[in-house]
């Protein structure tokens, strides 16, 4: 969908969606028609690496896949001088409730291809790869196709446009695994190793794939690129809000009437978004809880929904905009069903790698199946709470804190509908018969 709403709560002009839905956009025929490339062959015929990269630093553009840090400072990490350098596009997207990456894949590849090559030239990368997700095969057919097209007419290569600079660029599918969307765990993936997260530092601008420099962005993040050489990186800036610069795409689903993609200003009302684009929940419900920033942000309650829906806003309400995936739960979902469901993925998705997530989120997983059977106490929350605790900050990667930090929100918020829910199960089935059995490190750890 393409519609934009401005922070001001008028209608504003897309950026990233504008004309999305045109018939034929995946081509270089209609994408070139449209405009497509000419931010490249500015690039090359009159800016140095140097302007380009003021150009993103003046622009503000925060990393669109979760972690939010500037673009143009990532850039300006990588290395000075004759080597290999690599940039790679995080097209994984495994975030649950994500799937703004696979509408731009999808609809408009070109725009990503040239926004790598742009962010290449300016980190001076000769060999570019998109890292996408095992379960894009549609989306990863597209790009191969738009690649070889790209190729043909000499925008990917050597001597891109009679220039001289050159970029090798390959298309490359994943196996289907979350933690493969953290960025060192895609580096070992993208090596023919297992996937699993590295220690840092160093990081990946100093030693990334192939130990050698590495500049990793994701799909949206380089296919704002073209439009910032076109607008100008001051002019793009007067976008959205001071720290907040541009236009967000906003994955919405769950409990609301009009789930899909929007593209808004950042600083736009939450409650815009939820209810003015996605239509609210269904008649007759509330919203009882949302998840600003895909299934790894802490939870917010329908009294935030007035929050804007920028960084810095978002971060001094107790969450993160993340990956920019809203899911909205209404008052008809038992909290405890939402919890257990995001601690099992959790669960199943971890590497395995660092003790604190990989007991964590199976213990996780076993004390709020003891309250869902009605076999845990009010101690039992307290016991949980705890373990969140411990396992925020403690892991080699995110994935910890990821469960960690919606699971502490969810308690924190709503402990008297967990109390209400032991209780209830308990009354429904007084002597436990017919529940699993107690987790026997659970039962250890009491004795203990």
């Amino acid at each position: 969908m393409s519609t934009t709403t401005a922070s001001n709560g008028e209608r504003a002009q897309p950026i990233l969606f504008r004309g999305i839905d045109e018939e034929g956009l995946h081509t270089l025929e209609v994408y070139r028609r449209r405009g497509g490339y000419d931010s490249l062959k500015r690039v090359l015929d009159a800016m140095s690496p140097a302007d380009v990269l003021a150009e993103l630093q003046a622009s503000g553009l925060r990393g669109r896949g979760g972690a939010g840090f500037q673009m143009g400072k990532k850039v300006s990490f990588m290395p000075a001088g004759q080597m290999d350098k690599y940039l790679i596009c995080n097209a994984d997207e495994s975030e649950p409730g994500t799937f703004k990456d696979r509408e731009l894949m999808q609809k408009s590849p070109h725009m990503l291809i040239e926004g790598m090559i742009i962010a290449a030239y300016a980190a001076g990368a000769n060999r570019a790869f998109i890292y996408i997700r095992g379960e894009y095969q549609a989306q990863a057919d597209i790009l191969d196709a738009a690649l070889v097209e790209a190729q043909a007419e000499g925008l990917v290569g050597e001597r891109i446009l009679d220039s001289d600079f050159e970029l090798t660029l390959v298309v490359h599918r994943g196996a289907g695994a979350y933690i493969c969307g953290e960025e060192t765990g895609l580096l070992d993936s993208l090596e023919g190793k297992r996937g699993n997260p590295r220690l840092k530092p160093p990081f990946p601008a100093n030693q990334g794939l192939y130990q050698g420099p590495t500049l990793i962005n994701n799909v949206e993040t380089l296919a704002t690129v073209p439009h910032i050489i076109r607008m100008g990186g001051a002019e793009y800036a007067k976008v959205g809000t001071e720290t907040s610069t541009g236009t967000k795409l906003v994955s919405v689903s769950g409990n609301v009437q009009r789930p899909g993609n929007y593209e808004v200003e950042l600083g736009t009302p939450s409650r815009e978004i939820i209810y003015g684009l996605a239509g609210g929940p269904p008649e007759g419900r509330t919203v009882k809880l949302w998840f600003p920033g895909g299934s790894s942000a802490p939870v917010l309650t329908g009294d935030d929904l007035d929050v804007p829906y920028d960084f810095d806003a978002l971060a001094k309400a107790g969450s993160m905009l993340g990956s920019g995936a809203i899911i909205v739960v209404d008052d008809s979902v038992p909290v405890v069903a939402v919890a257990l469901k995001l601690a099992k993925f959790y669960k199943h998705e971890s590497c395995g790698k660092c003790t604190p997530c990989r007991e964590g989120t199976r213990w996780t997983v076993s004390m709020l199946e003891r309250v869902d059977n009605g076999l845990a106490t009010p101690m039992d929350l307290d016991i949980m709470a705890s373990v969140q605790e411990q396992i925020i900050g403690n892991c080699l990667c995110v994935l910890g804190d990821a469960m960690a930090m919606p699971i502490g929100s969810m308690v924190a918020k709503f402990r008297d509908e967990f109390e209400a829910h032991i209780e209830a199960a308990r009354t429904r089935n007084p002597f436990g018969d017919e529940q699993p059995s107690p987790d026997p490190v659970l039962v250890q750890g009491a004795a203990a």
